[in-house]
């Protein structure tokens, strides 16, 4: 039997996620960046998959961007996400949001964490998402996957997604958090699920303290 070991080899990690994962990228479908700030906003809850059935209907209605929101008013928008989970408050954050863009940042969603999440329905993880997929800006969102796999490695032991952000960013090299954040994602949903991990299909099971703890 193999012992557990003291703690992860990071390299070797990254360097099989990057294997497994090569080519990662947001499975949500968007144009611009306000239109994958929707998206993201309207995921929480939802799966992507659900979300972009939903934004394929809204955002050809959009395509001018915040006013349009504006204009169609809250009631027209909750029709059009109204098969996305917690519609109405995400219609409410949306407007909101929208307005917000359009009075203090000149229709153009900002590039800064404290910007971002000064907008409803932004949390920490939503404007991490937005810096690195749209900004290029080094971060790293921790979602329900990503402190499930990261917990299951060993990479972090937080109880909550702001301490597994810290510690993650403690280890990985800044050029590799985005990447790393649709890695585990990835491996999350397709090895690494919730109820009934594949360990025997897991190529990071000689890595991984969760699967050397429990032979």
């Amino acid at each position: 039997m193999n012992k557990k070991p003291l703690k992860p080899d990071v390299s070797e990690i990254m360097r099989l996620l990057a294997e497994s994962y090569p080519q990662v990228q947001t499975a949500l479908q968007y144009r611009t960046t306000f239109e994958l700030l929707l998206a993201v906003i309207l995921s929480a809850q939802t799966t992507d998959r659900q979300v972009n059935t939903i934004t394929a209907g809204l955002f050809p209605m959009i395509k001018e961007g915040p006013p349009a929101v504006l204009a169609m008013g809250q009631e027209n928008l909750e029709k059009a996400i109204k098969s996305c989970g917690l519609y109405r408050q995400k219609s409410r954050q949306i407007m909101e949001t929208c307005r917000l863009l359009v009075e203090q940042y000149g229709k153009e969603v900002p590039s800064t964490r404290e910007d971002l999440m000064l907008l409803p329905g932004v949390g920490r993880k939503t404007a991490n998402i937005i810096l690195s997929t749209a900004f290029g800006v080094p971060a790293l969102g921790v979602d329900t996957h990503v402190m499930r796999v990261s917990r299951r490695l060993g990479l972090a032991v937080g109880k909550n997604a702001r301490n597994i952000e810290d510690e993650l960013c403690k280890i990985i090299p800044p050029f590799l958090w985005g990447e790393t954040h649709h890695r585990l994602i990835a491996h999350g949903r397709a090895i690494c699920r919730a109820p009934k991990p594949m360990c025997i299909k897991c190529p990071l099971a000689a890595n991984c303290i969760f699967y050397l703890d429990n032979q």
